[in-house]
């Protein structure tokens, strides 16, 4: 199973950008994984919350595929714990899903249309963090629920 982390908004900063590609490099001998940023554009700049939900929605929509499994990452979503994270990677690897989308949504979340499409809404905390923050976050945990998944001792349970 392919893996894409997909996020609304701008390039990281070097220090995320460091600290996403180290559990990336650590993540693929187990897995394939890879970022894409997805830009909205410049003129949106906007204090609108549902045109740019409309404008990203277009962005997202766009480019997801029939065939690809979409999880979106929203503070309303099913929270899970790391052994949980692998097991529902497991069962989607089972299932022969090929390309797995885990979203990350632009500063006001997800349009409705977007949430209706995914297959899971996850959420990664109670808490709320920066969009960089939660790249790094979610490729750490990418990298623990692969180390779970092949009994590495990287995750101490």
């Amino acid at each position: 199973m392919h893996i894409e982390i997909w996020s609304v908004g701008k390039e990281n900063e070097s220090f995320i950008e460091e600290g996403v590609r180290y559990y990336f490099q650590k993540t693929k001998p187990y897995n394939s994984i890879e970022l894409h940023i997805l830009q909205p554009p410049k003129k949106l700049a906007t204090t609108d919350v549902e045109r740019a939900k409309l404008v990203e929605e277009e962005l997202i929509l766009k480019r997801l595929q029939t065939q690809h499994y979409l999880i979106v990452l929203d503070e309303r979503g099913k929270q899970l714990n790391s052994v949980q994270w692998a097991q529902q990677f497991q069962q989607l690897m089972n299932q022969g899903t090929k390309t797995l989308i885990i979203l990350i949504g632009g500063a006001y979340g997800v349009s409705e249309n977007v949430k209706k499409r995914a297959n899971q809404v996850w959420s990664l905390s109670a808490l709320v963090f920066p969009h960089q923050l939660v790249r790094l976050i979610l490729a750490e945990q990418v990298y623990r629920s692969f180390s779970i998944l092949n009994n590495s001792p990287y995750h101490h349970s």
